[in-house]
């Protein structure tokens, strides 16, 4: 399941989460919030970005076809 999760410290600093994304899909779903909270002051990138997005694909071969 993925899901954003936004610590708010004591101090006022933010932490922004993207928990269950993997490859640059979490850059993407947090940029809406970075840019409208402005400023970054560092990113970090946890063991999951390296990881690729599992795609899953599957093909079917017809029997089909005009055999003559």
């Amino acid at each position: 399941m993925r899901r954003i999760d936004i610590d708010i410290g004591p101090d006022g600093d933010l932490a922004i989460d993207a928990v269950g994304f993997s490859g640059p899909d979490c850059e993407e779903a947090t940029k809406f919030l970075e840019e409208a909270l402005g400023e970054t002051a560092s990113r970090g990138r946890k063991p999951e970005y390296r990881q690729r997005a599992r795609v899953q694909s599957r093909q079917s071969l017809g029997r089909g076809g005009n055999r003559s």
